[in-house]
């Protein structure tokens, strides 16, 4: 499971984007934001980009964790259903 980190913005997304495709290619299906404190709209950005290539590879990827703040953002740019429409709710207690 992949990881970004405490954070993604745009002074690091580059990088974390990176990883996150790698571990795409590697077979990873679930990216997991529960270290993620700060975000801006690179870390939707980079979300964007993950799902495409593993929907170029024809494979499942789960968003898992968001923190509020992402949440808040991905609603809104209106992109949940580009995301997946069964993201996990901020608002929800995570298991």
């Amino acid at each position: 499971m992949f990881q970004p980190g405490e954070s993604l913005t745009f002074n690091n997304a580059q990088v974390i984007l990176a990883n996150g495709l790698q571990a795409i290619a590697g077979g990873q299906t679930v990216i997991d934001f529960s270290n993620v404190v700060t975000v801006d709209s690179s870390a939707v950005a980079a979300m964007l980009v993950w799902r495409r290539a593993a929907t170029a590879r024809a494979a499942s990827l789960a968003f898992n964790n968001l923190p509020a703040n992402l949440s808040s953002l991905i609603s809104l740019y209106d992109v949940k259903t580009l995301l997946d429409a069964s993201l996990p709710r901020a608002d929800l207690p995570h298991h």
